[in-house]
């Protein structure tokens, strides 16, 4: 896959928050266009002092998996909330880079715009591979909410003020509800009907569950 080197990762933290709000101005939401015949689903772990990125690929609908790939690097950024692409990026790039099967729609564990300055890991990802990305995590960062319902699919919006930059959304019925939000190039409509897409018996969307075990596997 292309991957857009726009800037390096070793910023320090001012200059890390300043590099986010330049790339605000790229910001693209859209519905998405096409088919997602290939769904990828990518996630980050952390052992000792080592960032273990993995990335797998899967077609839609059967979630067969084409093509994963992991990559282990020491870290090499501290952890600070809302810069956390910066401590992930640098190894979910060399997983991206070697990608031979190119996904339609990549899913991050992590936030889309719903993130203080809007720079979420798969808003910034989905800048650098120009892609549309969602952010699917599973706890708030950032935003207001009502609980939604308790059925599947029922979801309730995330706003920063009036704002709508996210959903709420129960991917189980009677289980906790994952936080979604755009990346790139997708709108919050597209991005919760992907995610129901995406999940079945877990509450988890499949590509990202694969994503997460393939890196945590020992």
């Amino acid at each position: 896959m292309k991957f857009k080197k726009l800037h390096p990762w070793n910023l320090n933290p001012q200059q890390a928050i300043s590099l986010q709000n330049k790339l605000r101005k790229n910001l693209r939401f859209r519905k998405f266009q096409g088919y997602a015949n290939l769904i990828a689903g990518a996630d980050v772990s952390f052992k000792e002092n080592k960032a273990i990125a993995a990335v797998v690929v899967c077609s839609y609908p059967d979630f067969k998996i084409m093509e994963r790939l992991r990559s282990i690097d020491k870290i090499s950024y501290p952890y600070i909330p809302g810069l956390l692409t910066f401590r992930e990026g640098p190894v979910l790039e060399k997983c991206f880079k070697a990608l031979k099967h190119e996904p339609d729609i990549i899913i991050f564990d992590g936030q889309g715009i719903a993130h203080p300055r809007n720079m979420g890991i798969a808003t910034h990802m989905g800048i650098l591979l120009d892609k549309p990305t969602i952010g699917c995590a599973k706890t708030r960062l950032y935003g207001e909410y009502k609980e939604p319902p308790r059925n599947r699919g029922a979801f309730s919006y995330l706003f920063n003020k009036e704002r709508r930059i996210g959903a709420v959304l129960r991917t189980r019925t009677d289980v906790k509800p994952v936080f979604v939000s755009p990346g790139y190039k997708m709108d919050i409509e597209n991005c919760i009907k992907l995610i129901l897409m995406c999940t079945g018996k877990y509450r988890i969307p499949q590509p990202l569950r694969l994503a997460h075990q393939f890196a945590n596997l020992q």
